[in-house]
Order: C-alpha cells, then structure tokens, then sequence
C-alpha cells in the first residue's frame, strides 16, 4: 500500500476541518477532486479524513466514532496544525494550489490566483487563505448555523474570532477560537454587547437588556439572555477564549 506523504497528510487534514462530518464520504465532489489531485482513491482520502476524525474530541464525546487505526504519522500532523495553525495552513494551501496550477484549474479555495506582483501578490493571497480557511472551518464545525438563532443562509453567516484577529496571533485560525454567528450577532459579540460564557451560555450586556420593551431588540437579543448555544460538531470553543471574551471585551 502507498505510504502517505506527510504533505497528503495535510491536505487531507485541511479538508477535514472544512467539512461537516456527515460529508465525509468517497462520493463528495470535494473528496472526488482532491483525491486526484494527489493521486489518490475518494475511498482513501475519505478514510484518511476519518482516521483524524478519531483523534477529535468532540466527535469522540457525541458518541460518534470515527475510522480507528490513526497512525503516528496522523497524529503528528494533528499536533502540528494545532500548535501552529497559520502556517500550517497557508502552507498546506499553498500546495494545494501548485497542484491546482499544474493541473490548471480553479484551487480548492474557490478563487483564482490573483495578478499581483512581489510582496503584495503574496500577502493578498495569505490573507485570502486565512480567512478562508478559518470561515470554512468554523461554518463547516456548526453544520452551517449560527449557534445562537440557528439561522442557516450563509450569506448571512460570520466565522466570528472570540479572541479578536489583532489580539491573538497563534490562535487566529484555530477553529476553536471561532463561533458561527448570523451577521447582526457577529456584529454585536464584536462589540461586546453579546458573550458566551465559559459554560456555553449566552450573555446579554446592560445597554440592551435595559432597553427590553423594544421589541426588535427583545425578539433578537434579549429572549436569548442565558440560553445555551448550539455546540459544534468539532472544534468546541475554547473555555479560556470564552473567559478572555467575558473579561475584555463583553460590556457587562
């Protein structure tokens, strides 16, 4: 049997992060595509895609099993991702786009390498990648569904940082720093009117709970004060982002 490059290896955990669980199967497009791209069955990739599943938390503790038999090799990139996620990724996606040129076609990012020339190219494009990435990994965590109103058009969907982007830089891409929110709510928990507290429960601030006879903010704030959000089917935020959260950004 093929031995698996540490680079496949990558990608294949790239996609796993940005897809829902369900997904994972040898007849997704995704899956279908990429496999040849590295020169490998749907069957496999999908496979391979499982093996990490069976390292992550969160799939283990819903009770849902992923595929056994991850190897040293699957959890040594694990670690790598998870303890330096910006270049991991970018790296990874890097790759990903060579083949894509070589192969001439569209990457997996689902935008065109762009005519920029020197740093600027390569800034541009990182930045693309990143914010990417983080978008797909955090939506792909909650199903597609903002935690809060469970709202599922992703046009009106933000993978919205619980420690800020300008506050954090190794945790910039970590999913778990991450909460699927409708537009209105990302806007809100950005500027700390809204929280979610260590144990997962959502946090109103004073300004709008005061104000609880309008009724629009009722309806689309106040009425959640001290629910629960959904939780994602991977990539559990973290408890230490979400006190961060309460403590310096939350208007309590």
């Amino acid at each position: 049997m093929k031995r698996w490059s540490n680079n496949e290896l990558k990608i294949a955990f790239l996609l796993y992060c940005q897809m829902p669980f369900g997904k994972i199967h040898s007849k997704n497009p995704v899956i279908v595509k990429t496999a040849s791209k590295i020169g490998r069955t749907p069957a496999s990739l999908a496979m391979k895609m499982l093996n990490f599943s069976s390292l992550d938390p969160e799939i283990i503790n819903s009770g849902r099993k992923g595929l056994g038999n991850a190897s040293k090799n699957d959890r040594n990139i694990w670690d790598e991702f998870h303890n330096d996620w910006e270049n991991q990724t970018v790296e990874t996606q890097l790759t990903i786009n060579e083949l894509s040129i070589k192969q001439k076609e569209k990457s997996l990012t689902g935008f065109e390498l762009l005519d920029y020339s020197g740093i600027t190219k390569e800034s541009v494009i990182n930045v693309r990648i990143k914010q990417d990435f983080f978008r797909k990994a955090v939506l792909a965590s909650y199903d597609g569904k903002c935690c809060i109103t469970g709202l599922d058009d992703p046009r009106l969907l933000v993978a919205s940082h619980i420690i800020p982007w300008s506050k954090d830089n190794g945790n910039r891409l970590n999913p778990s720093n991450g909460l699927c929110l409708s537009a209105l709510h990302d806007k809100a928990f950005d500027q700390g009117l809204i929280t979610v507290t260590p144990d997962y429960k959502i946090k109103v601030a004073k300004p709008i709970i005061s104000k609880k006879n309008h009724p629009f903010l009722r309806e689309a704030f106040i009425l959640y004060d001290g629910k629960n959000i959904s939780l994602p089917e991977k990539f559990l935020p973290d408890p230490e982002f979400l006190r961060y959260h309460n403590k310096k950004v939350f208007l309590s």
